[in-house]
């Protein structure tokens, strides 16, 4: 089961153009982006290999992006379950569209933060 220390090294070596920091908080980590919006990620202790990735966009309309794989039994019926995504909204539920294995969906996640703070931000 990947660390977070693991995740820390990608966020900032390979997202570092969008990471401004991370921390390392009592039960998760944040990281804090170039637009000030945070990722809280959270690696189960008890649960091993469940795992929580939640962007906030504070200054953009208020949306939240968060992909994770904590069973919810509301949400069997979803393809990739228990595998899911809230798409800009708790409501919002879909399909996991990132990749199932947890380091190449911390990727896959921030790719799209990537790709969502360029299309808020364009430079």
């Amino acid at each position: 089961m990947p660390k977070t220390d693991d995740l820390k090294k990608i966020a900032k070596i390979e997202f570092g153009d969008i990471v401004k920091s991370v921390h390392n908080l009592e039960y998760k980590m944040r990281i804090i982006l170039i637009d000030n919006s945070i990722i809280d990620v959270h690696l189960s202790d008890s649960l091993p290999g469940k795992f929580g990735f939640h962007w906030e966009c504070m200054k953009s309309d208020g949306a939240f992006y968060r992909y994770d794989n904590f069973p919810d039994q509301a949400l069997r019926s979803i393809s990739t379950y228990p595998y899911h995504f809230h798409n800009g909204a708790k409501q919002d539920v879909v399909a996991s569209p990132f990749p199932l294995d947890i380091i190449d969906g911390f990727r896959g996640f921030l790719e799209f933060v990537k790709q969502k703070i360029s299309d808020i931000n364009p430079r």
